[in-house]
Formats: structure tokens, C-alpha cells, sequence
């Protein structure tokens, strides 16, 4: 079977492509185990956060403490919120064309069902932590997609293309110190005619759940300031939080 079939919406509604398996793998976990640890990944997530947070040590902290617990809420997520996202995985086969950055792939479920695609050329898999991107490289020799996904710790990997013609960022430009910058960072190296499929949260949660979140107000204006100076949203019908944007 073609990994475009066996990544299907429907493959990843059943199960998130096979998620607990190759999750309980990795982590050499029986499937018993963890689904006792999932319930629980996002509180104890939470807990590790060391409380009084410096804001410039945000990447050092995502690179070396937080470790497979990412791996475990992030798991957690996609499976109890499996409907959300395959309308974002729809949302990425509409707009995802030739070289795609999937910036903060956590788990690799859009990089996989992007590399599936016929019309990507590849896959590049930007992720700060270890454990994400050992998991994702595992994830894609399993589907036989080694040959289109690469995955690096950051954009500065000489071997990357100086530019991409789809960019996915989800759920990750709430936990930057300075969201505006990667922004720029985003146009500087898209195509004249990209679009980077881009979603946010600046929110810490009601009940405190997302401590790693930033929220200050200066830096969310500066966000949409930003964000609006530089590039035009692209209307899609689906209705959930992402959204389409192309340069201006």
C-alpha cells in the first residue's frame, strides 16, 4: 500500500496513524502503561515547568528538560482531539505543495500526511527537542518515507532550502519569547507564492493549564503588527483556528 493511502484522513481519525503503537515502541512501553500515562501527560507537563520563567532560556528549557513528556502530551492531544485536526491535516492537502517546513513538529503527524503527498517534494522537520525529532525519524521509516522528511533542530541546518513553498507552524508560536521575529524569519524564506498555515494560543489557560504559554500584551500587539504588515490571509472554509497566509 502507498504511504499516501496508508496515511489517509480516515487512518488518522482511526488511531493518529498508528500513534499508540509506535509511541509505546519508541518509548518501550507497554500499551497498557501508556494509556495510564496519557490521561495525565498534560498535567504532568505542566508540572515541569519551573515556575519563575525566563523568558530567554524558553529554548534551552524546550531542547533539554522536557523530554518524552512532550512526546506523551502531545500523543494525548491528537488522539482525544482526533476530528480538530484531521480538518487542519484537510486544510494542509488543499494548500501543501512542493518543499513544506513543518516548523515544531512535535509528534510528526502533519509532516507524515505532507510527505505523503504526491504533490510535496519534501518534508523538512524543524524541532528544538531530541526526543521529537528521534520519534518522527522512526515514524517516517516506518511509512517508508525516510527518502522525503529530514528532521533538524533548527532553521540554520545548512542543508535546508533557503526557501519553502508551504510552511506549517501549529501550536507553537505561543511558546516564543519573540513570535514576531520567527515571523520574519517566515517571510524571508518563503516563495513568492507561498503560504504558511500558521495557528496561535497566547494564553496561559484558565486554570493556569499552559504555564509554557506567553501572553504579555506588548508581545501579542507586536505579534499582530507584524503579522498584518507582512502577509494576506488566504480565505480556506474549514472551521477551525488556523489560518492561510501568503506575502503581501
Amino acid at each position: 500500500m502507498s504511504p499516501t493511502a496508508t496515511l489517509s484522513l480516515d487512518h488518522f481519525l482511526e488511531g493518529g496513524f498508528d500513534l499508540r503503537r509506535q509511541l509505546a515502541d519508541h518509548l518501550a512501553l507497554e500499551l497498557e502503561e501508556l494509556e495510564r500515562r496519557l490521561p495525565l501527560a498534560t498535567d504532568t507537563l505542566a508540572a515541569a515547568h519551573p515556575g519563575a520563567f525566563d523568558p530567554s532560556k524558553a529554548e534551552a528549557f524546550y531542547e533539554t528538560a522536557v523530554g518524552t513528556g512532550h512526546l506523551l502530551e502531545l500523543a494525548a492531544w491528537h488522539l482525544s482531539s482526533a476530528d480538530y485536526i484531521a480538518d487542519t491535516l484537510r486544510l494542509q492537502q488543499q494548500f501543501a505543495r512542493g518543499q513544506v517546513l513543518d516548523f515544531g513538529g512535535g509528534i510528526g503527524t502533519h509532516a507524515l500526511a505532507a510527505a505523503a503527498l504526491p504533490q510535496v517534494e519534501a518534508v523538512w522537520f524543524v524541532d528544538l527537542n531530541p526526543e521529537n525529532r528521534r520519534f518522527v525519524e522512526a515514524r517516517a521509516e516506518r511509512f517508508g518515507l525516510q527518502h522525503k522528511l529530514r528532521c533538524f533542530r533548527d532553521l540554520h541546518a545548512p542543508q535546508l532550502p533557503s526557501q519553502f513553498d508551504t510552511i506549517v507552524c501549529l501550536d507553537v508560536l505561543e511558546h516564543l519569547n519573540d513570535p514576531s521575529a520567527q515571523l520574519e524569519q517566515f517571510a524571508a524564506r518563503m516563495t513568492p507564492s507561498a503560504i504558511a498555515l500558521l495557528n496561535w494560543y497566547f494564553f496561559k489557560g484558565f486554570a493556569g493549564e499552559y504555564p509554557f504559554h506567553f501572553d504579555e500584551p506588548q508581545l501579542v500587539e507586536r505579534f499582530f503588527r507584524t503579522l498584518q504588515a507582512r502577509f494576506l490571509e488566504v480565505f480556506h472554509p474549514f472551521l477551525i483556528t488556523t489560518r492561510a497566509y501568503r506575502l503581501l
